[in-house]
């Protein structure tokens, strides 16, 4: 063919290779790169696939999915041009310092939190990346008892350096259950008519199906005393 022709570098030198003929069902056997093609120049132009070898060992490639959560780029000499950053290199003479930047993408950051922590019914969010510590669902937000014990214990967590996300809508008990695990925060609180005639409330943390009942007077405390466990959890993980 009267075009130029480009190999890829991992060709290079090759021998005893099969290729279309540029004909219907045609295929040209035992092709010496070197002797048979008029290579144009050699370049990195091939995709990667999983089970390519290792051009470095013997292993084969395999291929996993991940996310870009930090990233660098280059930005020559566009910036240090424009303010006049210059250094001197070994021989004293003036050159103009090549740029570049680096950041965390936080939405990355987020997007990576999800896929990795997360069951059927929602997001798991760790405790140290939580956007909310507590959920705290009042499932009776007109009663009055209810609502002073919910103000009660906000104003506990709120002294004690946590600030709990308050579902006070006026839905089913099934509604707010449902979107307190799909929202995913690390504990989730109820209060009740029914829990407050036992002078209790409902506690459950995120990654567990138990539920027990905690007083409402020491609430706040035992509530803080849940989330540095948590936290404790992270560092000694």
């Amino acid at each position: 063919l009267s075009i130029p022709v480009y190999a890829d570098v991992a060709l290079r030198n090759c021998r005893g290779m099969i290729s279309g003929a540029n004909a219907a069902d045609k295929h040209m056997l035992n092709i010496d790169l070197n002797r048979d093609a008029n290579v144009t120049a050699y370049a990195d132009v091939s995709l990667a696939r999983e089970g390519d070898a290792c051009p470095r060992c013997s292993s084969s490639l395999q291929e996993k999915r991940g996310i870009e959560v930090g990233h660098v780029f280059k930005l020559g000499t566009k910036y240090s041009d424009a303010f006049d950053a210059t250094y001197l290199d070994e021989e004293g003479e003036k050159k103009t310092m090549v740029m570049g930047c680096y950041g965390i993408g936080v939405t990355r950051t987020v997007q990576a939190v999800i896929e990795q922590c997360f069951d059927d019914n929602g997001i798991m969010w760790p405790v140290s990346v939580a956007p909310y510590p507590v959920a705290l669902l009042a499932l009776d937000p007109d009663d009055e008892a209810c609502a002073e014990a919910c103000a009660k214990l906000v104003d506990e967590l709120q002294a004690s350096g946590i600030d709990p996300l308050i579902d006070d809508r006026d839905e089913r008990p099934g509604v707010k259950f449902k979107d307190a695990d799909l929202i995913g925060l690390p504990v989730r609180v109820v209060i009740s008519r029914r829990s407050l005639k036992e002078a209790s409330i409902e506690l459950k943390l995120r990654a567990s199906e138990e539920k027990k009942m905690i007083p409402l007077e020491n609430a706040g405390a035992q509530i803080k005393a849940i989330i540095d466990n948590l936290f404790s959890d992270l560092d000694a993980g």
